[in-house]
């Protein structure tokens, strides 16, 4: 038995295809097939049943591959140790980040991170908060950049700021004249929202009090960008809900519209995550050591309360 042949098998347990988990191991076919028809065949059992379409695992093949993961990892976590006790910090690093983070937050630390750290070669994708989770768990991702907590516990969470809420209200609205806002001006039904899949959408809603008489009949609209829903509200189409960093790069004229939240004001925490077994932890801390160097001078608020991104309809099942 090799740690080959183990990253084979879980190869082709994640793409449930010989020929595809082939491509990504960077063999040839019947090379992966032959190495792992020769590990069932030292430990006398069938992993996967071929007969299935998509490939399945047997009952015994989904414990061995359990195993076998814990095993890669515990494997790799060598090198990381050997990396770490040289102080070396660089290779590959594949980051996630959050659509209504991404924007704002990476053109404050990219520049910093990548003159301090030459050699990393940072790998950076946009993704949805589930696909971040998804590609963490199946070692596809070292670290994402997400709002929190996430309740997740094979997820470590780090927070690194607090980013407030401000309503945007054109001058036609119902909350123009007012100089502020609370949660309890906020009507569900009169708020442009980001369409399902992104968390600061969860956000929105939970911050407003009467969201269980959502109210479908009435116009409603949702948008892939935070940018469009700013352009509907000033045409009239309603108001709508930013974060902070995102009222910074707003023209001047645009300014007028915003309304901050009296009191304690509610806030999305936004946290660095990765998965629990992770190995490039110098890596993170590098990441987090730079952000944190560069956010203070960007945001900084700590009257405020965390607003939960996940769906309540989800945390009550």
């Amino acid at each position: 038995m090799t740690i080959t042949q183990l990253k084979y098998l879980l190869a082709v347990a994640e793409y449930k295809n010989f020929t595809l988990a082939a491509e990504h191991s960077f063999v040839t076919q019947p090379t992966l097939s032959m190495q792992i028809q020769k590990l069932e065949d030292e430990l006398d059992v069938t992993i996967f049943n071929r007969k299935k379409k998509p490939i399945e695992l047997t009952s015994i093949g989904a414990k061995i591959i359990q195993q076998a993961k814990l095993i890669v990892d515990e494997s790799e976590r060598i090198n990381d140790i050997v990396e770490q006790q040289k102080g070396f910090i660089g290779g590959e690093f594949k980051l996630g980040i959050i659509p209504t983070i991404m924007p704002t937050l990476l053109p404050i630390f990219l520049k910093n991170f990548l003159n301090k750290y030459p050699k990393v070669k940072l790998i950076i994708e946009e993704l949805t908060t589930d696909e971040i989770i998804k590609k963490l768990s199946e070692g596809h991702l070292d670290v994402g950049i997400a709002a929190t907590p996430l309740e997740n516990d094979a997820i470590k969470e780090r927070p690194i700021y607090y980013e407030p809420f401000l309503g945007f209200v054109s001058s036609d609205h119902r909350l123009f004249s007012k100089p502020n806002i609370s949660e309890d001006d906020l009507d569900i039904d009169d708020i442009l929202l980001l369409e399902e899949g992104h968390c600061f959408k969860n956000s929105v809603i939970n911050i407003c009090k009467n969201q269980s008489v959502m109210d479908h009949n009435k116009f409603h609209l949702e948008s892939g960008n935070i940018s469009t829903l700013i352009k509907l509200s000033k045409e009239g189409l309603g108001m709508t809900l930013i974060p902070y960093l995102h009222s910074l790069e707003l023209p001047e004229n645009d300014k007028q519209y915003l309304k901050e939240f009296t009191n304690t004001v509610p806030a999305r925490e936004v946290s660095i995550i990765y998965h629990k077994s992770q190995l490039k932890m110098q890596l993170i801390e590098a990441l987090k050591t730079t952000i944190d160097g560069v956010i203070r001078g960007a945001i900084s608020f700590h009257d405020v309360k965390i607003v939960s991104p996940l769906s309540k309809k989800s945390v009550e099942t």
